[in-house]
């Protein structure tokens, strides 16, 4: 089963002057054609807050696809597709043109519409319109396409596929820079733990056992709603104003990176608490780790 998440993009619909359609609407679609609902955001017409949730689906929860609803008409407030572009690494335009094609057959307006879609890491980003009709009609209008396509970019497709694609920490210099954006006069300490798989056991590290063997790979699960949870109540503790988390998952090798996390705050004391507060609850709550012995 795929997952999927479902951004809402309306200043209206923020400022509780109206009822957002749309995104319960394909949450329902979505749902009906087999996919698990793992995030739902309603976020107002802004670029950074639009980026700040696409890059939570993607980079911490890590659903498989993200779908957009709103912002991309010509109004001056309308940024999603100018938002999307940002955290894109490739563009799929076959998506929005095959969506394009089919508004036409609608209304002459379908041409008007500039959403987009693309890839980041393992995850597809498709922009929709507005209303709860034409998001609709735009997604099932690629849909019977998309399961081929979230089966080759996640690797749980046939065989012929070839192994899943290795997945790689994000950089930690532009998570930085973000956070640093974002916290701008009210962040005195940034701080960053990168964990790895290592070649000695974990009992020997964390219970002094001695005489086990090395470990040649770790098999990964995360609970990605708790990992969110986790990630939720660090932001809310004293002194912290950025929060960011990414976790790999699956069978990794030696070195590769099992987690990214990014805590900025006011003072190093909180930020430090916060920090170590986080990990820990990432490890004891939300990974589950086998260690595959050499």
């Amino acid at each position: 089963m795929h997952t999927a998440a479902v951004i809402t993009v309306s200043d209206r619909c923020y400022a509780g002057t109206a009822t957002d359609t749309s995104g319960p609407g394909l949450c329902q679609l979505l749902q009906d054609n087999g996919y698990q609902i793992v995030y739902t955001a309603l976020v107002p017409d802004e670029k950074d807050r639009i980026q700040k949730e696409l890059l939570r689906c993607t980079d911490e929860l890590g659903a498989h696809l993200v779908l957009t609803t709103g912002g991309t008409g010509f109004s001056p407030r309308d940024v999603t597709p100018e938002a999307t572009r940002t955290v894109l690494a490739r563009e799929v335009p076959g998506i929005p043109e095959a969506m394009r094609a089919e508004s036409m057959r609608i209304t002459p307006r379908g041409c008007l519409s500039r959403e987009i879609a693309g890839i980041r890491g393992n995850t597809l980003i498709i922009n929709l319109p507005g209303s709860k009709k034409a998001s609709q009609e735009n997604l099932l209008a690629v849909l019977p396409a998309l399961g081929h396509g979230l089966d080759t970019l996640t690797g749980t497709g046939s065989a012929d596929h070839g192994p899943p694609e290795k997945k790689f920490a994000p950089s930690a210099d532009a998570w930085l820079r973000e956070a640093k954006a974002a916290c701008a006069g009210k962040a005195g300490m940034f701080l960053l733990h990168n964990g790895v798989v290592r070649e000695t056991a974990r009992a020997t590290v964390r219970e002094g056992r001695t005489g086990l063997p090395p470990v040649s790979s770790l098999v990964l699960q995360v609970d990605r709603k708790k990992a969110e949870e986790a990630a939720e109540e660090a932001r809310k503790l004293p002194g912290i104003c950025y929060v960011r988390t990414w976790l790999n998952d699956g069978p990794l090798s030696v070195g590769d990176d099992i987690m990214l996390v990014l805590v900025a705050g006011d003072t190093r004391p909180h930020t430090v608490a916060a920090l170590e507060h986080l990990v820990g609850r990432l490890k004891a709550e939300c990974v589950s780790e086998r260690e595959i012995y050499q």
